[in-house]
């Protein structure tokens, strides 16, 4: 896999025409363009470490793509970010391509976890942290990004049950809203959240301010979780 993008330098106006370079009949685009603004503001101010050539940094924050059947906004961030070449993306879901239909951590420079079966994220996440605990490492943060359907998935449920009142400070979820989900909760999301004990806010999921003000709020003692609001 080429790193070409190691001498250009990428911004967010260059997204679009990087997920542009991605075609198929399976791309799941709105599953990936609710993800866009959310994925770009962690990779390009709030994850420390980890970058290209260091994926396997200790001390590097760990991202999880839990909503892993819509890549290509994934894809795009981490080629902007210099994990491959752009070149890569147009090969996209093909056989011989690393870039497939859901992520594969073997294949795909960057990636943590390979995804795509709801639900796994978030307890995969919070595997990761007391993992992290385990060694002593307390520093490296642990973010997952979710879909507000996925939090009807039960192993959700049990992750977001136990993470709270354990304490795990160094576990982040960032919840696309989308209206994806067929059932309503009562307070929505972030009163989920709120009973088990985290710390949540809710945000316009495309304001990339309100985005990072969220994602670097302070919740001394509890996970965190950011409720991205987006269009349907």
């Amino acid at each position: 896999m080429t790193n070409s993008t190691a001498t250009k330098a990428y911004g967010y106006a260059d997204l679009h025409r990087l997920m542009s370079l991605m075609t198929g009949d399976e791309k799941h685009g709105p599953a990936s363009t609710s993800t866009l603004d959310a994925l770009w503001v962690l990779y390009d101010r709030v994850l420390r470490g980890g970058g290209p050539g260091r994926t396997e940094d200790p001390e590097r924050d760990r991202f999880l793509l839990s909503k892993g059947h819509g890549p290509m906004a994934y894809y795009a961030v981490l080629a902007a970010r210099g994990f491959f070449g752009e070149d890569v993306l147009a090969g996209f879901g093909g056989y011989d391509s690393p870039l497939g239909h859901h992520p594969d951590r073997m294949l795909v420079p960057g990636a943590e976890i390979g995804s795509g079966s709801l639900g796994h994220g978030l307890p995969l996440a919070v595997g990761t942290v007391l993992g992290l605990r385990a060694q002593g490492l307390t520093g490296p943060r642990v973010w997952v990004m979710t879909g507000d359907a996925e939090m009807d998935e039960g192993s959700n449920h049990e992750a977001l049950a136990y993470a709270g009142p354990a304490g795990l400070q160094q576990l982040h979820t960032v919840v696309i809203d989308n209206a994806s989900a067929s059932y309503a909760r009562p307070g929505g999301l972030a009163a989920r959240f709120e009973a088990a004990g985290w710390s949540v806010l809710t945000v316009d999921g495309t304001d990339h301010e309100a985005l990072h003000a969220a994602f670097t709020a302070r919740h001394p003692g509890r996970p965190h979780a950011v409720i991205a609001r987006t269009a349907p």
